[in-house]
């Protein structure tokens, strides 16, 4: 699907590790243990400020680029093994199926963009109980480049049919500001990553909502409100 003229319709695209799906706290904690088991000593505070991007970034971020590279693919691993216990439990954030809802009722198209891989976001779209409301998801299969990188945004553009001008994004961490900066995208923040609003304004979020049933009750006071005309 193209996105030059977009069809005049206008595309919400959503991240969901901590803005749809209450996980972000469960990835700082398999991490955290994942880099345990590596021998590696991160402080949980790093960790939780490193999620929301992919594994490939997130291990630069907290590790260094000039590392020995050959324990990765054990670390990430172990992550993914450690999380999955999670999966069966995973739960979604107040008001998340609701406001996709609302946004497709509004006319929006809805495309989940997050960094998990196929299978993981497969299992949170079943926590979150929506896809009636969803077109399209792209995930860190999809694409060469995981957030902060901007690749996933523009995918999820392509998934929409739309251009960058014709979209908003809504995340939870700067890594999701920082993609939609590049992309060239607004971004509407929510805090039920454990974020803050100071850090996702700084990083240039243009509007900061408590989480998804927040932003839902005050949609008509934001970048949500309606597609572009």
């Amino acid at each position: 699907m193209g996105t030059e003229d977009g069809g005049g319709r206008g595309a919400v695209l959503f991240d969901v590790d901590g803005t749809l799906v209450d996980s972000t706290y469960l990835h700082t904690v398999t991490w955290w243990e994942a880099f345990r088991q590596a021998g590696r000593t991160v402080p949980m505070a790093d960790v939780h400020r490193a999620v929301g991007m992919g594994s490939d970034h997130l291990l630069d971020h907290l590790l260094g680029e000039d590392r020995d590279r050959g324990g990765d693919a054990a670390v990430s691993a172990a992550h993914r093994t450690l999380y999955a216990e999670y999966w069966p439990r995973l739960a979604p954030l107040e008001g998340a199926a609701e406001l996709l809802r609302e946004c497709a009722r509004r006319g929006w198209t809805v495309v989940l963009a997050s960094s998990a891989e196929a299978e993981e976001l497969a299992v949170m779209r079943k926590a979150v109980g929506a896809d009636d409301a969803v077109a399209d998801a792209t995930s860190s299969d999809d694409v060469e480049g995981s957030k902060p990188a901007p690749d996933l945004v523009r995918q999820s553009l392509e998934r929409a049919g739309v251009p960058a001008g014709r979209a908003v994004f809504v995340g939870d961490t700067v890594w999701d500001v920082e993609a939609c900066g590049r992309a060239g995208v607004p971004c509407v923040g929510v805090l039920s990553g454990g974020v803050s609003e100071a850090e996702l304004r700084g990083a240039g979020a243009a509007q900061v909502f408590r989480g998804p049933r927040d932003l839902l009750e005050h949609i008509d006071d934001s970048l949500l409100a309606a597609p572009p005309a």
